[in-house]
């Protein structure tokens, strides 16, 4: 059993199971019954996103591809996943991950200027089985 790490709106991977999507706004112009048929996502949980005021702040840093603006991101982020809330919802992950198969993703095309990569070292963190 694993947790994946995936594009929001890519083909989904055999065995991928129940995708979630870890982005602060759902898609626009998209009926909410049409999220899974677009490989979107099954669920949304917007809790695991970074906040508003990060993601104008990454939008106009990374867009730059600025290594320290991408380190100021990643730092910003991780504390902002350091409150109880969101480590509890990375520790019932973490542990989900060894017994059932999912993913979390983004929108992003690029993963490694995506908060979707940190999210990645965060699970691992926590002892997450990462397919």
């Amino acid at each position: 059993m694993t947790v994946r790490i995936v594009r929001l709106g890519s083909e989904r991977l055999p065995g991928e199971g129940l995708r979630i999507g870890t982005v602060r706004r759902p898609p626009r112009g998209v009926p909410k019954g049409e999220y899974a048929s677009r490989k979107l996502y099954d669920v949304w949980l917007p809790k695991l996103a970074p906040s508003e005021a990060q993601l104008k702040d990454a939008h106009a840093g990374l867009a730059s591809a600025d290594e320290r603006s991408w380190r100021s991101f990643v730092r910003r982020y991780r504390a902002e996943m350091k409150t109880p809330e969101s480590r509890a919802l990375l520790d019932t992950l973490a542990a989900l991950s060894r017994t059932a198969d999912f993913s979390v993703g983004c929108y992003c095309a690029d993963e490694s200027r995506c908060h979707r990569s940190v999210l990645r070292d965060l699970l691992a963190e926590r002892g997450a089985r990462i397919g």
